[in-house]
């Protein structure tokens, strides 16, 4: 069954400071945990070219999600359509995909955190190019989040976080493709200077 993904992102600079006012609030903790994510393509990417996201996942469980863009274009949230299952084995789901024709394009890495305020999922991520908070759920239920938790609106991010590294990858001329932290360990990259092209290219919206 098709359901609707809404969600904002804001890039965090104190992720402990974050943290403990989300907590102050009395939000709820669900959990917390290593992801690996692998994006996956035909050929001749045709998911790429139509805006939409096949991803194999694997943290506590492992899920198949295909993400795809809505017919009316949203520019204060980022929306997608979602449909997503629980598998059962991941190197046997990667060999079907590849049996299909798809082939793994892409590794993504990120330590996440969870919390549940009142209607809105709350996602703390550490990401190998820095720390974010995601805020899913119904719009009003982000935008009452956002503000309990003293964020500015006009910080948003409605990119994803392979669009955000594909900025990076540009700017700071990254010579791979998987968003692995041992990537970024190799690199010795500058956080300043990300955060920099953060705000350049994508923030204040």
């Amino acid at each position: 069954m098709k359901s609707l993904e809404i969600e904002v992102k804001f890039y965090v600079l104190n992720i402990d400071a974050i943290r403990a006012r989300i907590r102050s609030l009395g939000a709820e903790p669900k959990g917390c945990g290593f992801e690996t994510n692998i994006r996956f393509d035909d050929e001749e990417m045709h998911l790429t070219q139509g805006k939409k996201l096949l991803r194999l996942r694997q943290d506590t469980r492992c899920r198949l999600t295909v993400k795809s863009p809505p017919k009316d274009a949203d520019t204060e949230f980022k929306i997608f359509r979602e449909l997503e299952v629980d598998v059962s084995d991941f190197q046997t789901m990667i060999a079907i995909l590849e049996e299909l024709g798809f082939t793994p394009r892409q590794v993504y890495e990120k330590q996440r955190e969870t919390y549940l305020f009142g209607h809105a999922e709350l996602c703390l991520d550490t990401l190998p190019f820095g720390h974010f908070l995601e805020i899913e759920g119904g719009k009003d239920d982000i935008r009452r989040a956002a503000e309990a938790i003293g964020l500015n609106w006009e910080k948003r991010i409605t990119a994803n976080y392979l669009s955000l590294f594909a900025l990076l990858q540009t700017e700071l001329k990254l010579p791979f493709e998987d968003v692995t932290f041992e990537n970024f360990r190799k690199m010795e990259i500058d956080k300043s200077m990300i955060l920099k092209i953060l705000e350049a290219g994508i923030l204040p919206r």
